[in-house]
């Protein structure tokens, strides 16, 4: 219960420091937290799905943190693929 009040929190603040690195290239603040909220737990959910213990905290953020980003930037390199055409 407390990751799903934490999660968006540390989305917005991602979110908010991905779009001043990203600029065009990203999807603004709130396409970007809303992404990065839905990587970390489709992640998660992957990793459990495919039998790994996430009881440890710091395991579950580092997969989560890893999945957002990935999400994240593989999008972003679709939508700099797409804008070339």
């Amino acid at each position: 219960m407390f990751a799903f009040a934490i999660i968006p929190g540390f989305g917005f603040f991602f979110g908010t420091a991905l779009d001043a690195i990203m600029g065009e290239s990203g999807f603004g603040p709130t396409g970007n937290t809303l992404l990065f909220i839905f990587g970390f737990f489709v992640a998660v959910g992957v990793a459990n799905k495919h039998g790994i213990s996430l009881s440890d905290l710091k395991l579950a953020v580092a997969c989560g943190l890893g999945g957002a980003f990935v999400f994240i930037s593989v999008l972003a390199l679709i939508k700099a693929g797409m804008a070339r055409f």
